[in-house]
C-alpha cells in the first residue's frame, strides 16, 4: 500500500519520476540518472539488467569540490557531468539514457546533462 505524500511539490516530482521511469525502462542502455539536493548534486551509471551502480560522481566527493565556494550551483554540476562522462568513456560506455528522476529540465539538472555530453558521452 502507497504513503499518502502531503506536500503537493513533492508528489509531483515523484510522480513525474515514476512517469520518466516507465518510459527509460523499455531501454536497453545504461540509464544515467541525476539527483539534485539543495547544497549537491549526485549522478550515477546504473546497469538496465542487473540494476548495479556502474559509476557514480558527486560533489560531496574532495576532487570535485576542491575549489568551489559552494556545491550546490551550476559549477557543481558541471563538474559532476564531466566527472561521470570520464568515469562512463574508462568503463567503455558510449550511449546512456537520462534520467532525470522527475525533476524539471532546467537549471543544475540541464547542467549536468550538457557538461556530460560536451564530454563525449551521448543520450
Amino acid at each position: 500500500m502507497r504513503r499518502k505524500i502531503r506536500n503537493p511539490k513533492r508528489a509531483g516530482r515523484l510522480a513525474r519520476r515514476e512517469r520518466v521511469r516507465r518510459s527509460i525502462e523499455r531501454s536497453d542502455h545504461p540509464r544515467l540518472t541525476v539527483y539534485r539536493s539543495a547544497r549537491h548534486m549526485y549522478a550515477q551509471i546504473t546497469d538496465p539488467v542487473s540494476g548495479h551502480t556502474l559509476a557514480t560522481a558527486s560533489t560531496r566527493s574532495k576532487e570535485l569540490a576542491d575549489g568551489l565556494p559552494a556545491t550546490g550551483n551550476l559549477e557543481g554540476a558541471r563538474r559532476v557531468g564531466k566527472a561521470i562522462a570520464e568515469l562512463a568513456k574508462q568503463k567503455q560506455i558510449e550511449e546512456v539514457v537520462f534520467n532525470r528522476n522527475g525533476f524539471l529540465y532546467h537549471g543544475r539538472v540541464k547542467a549536468v546533462a550538457d557538461a556530460a555530453r560536451e564530454a563525449g558521452l551521448k543520450f
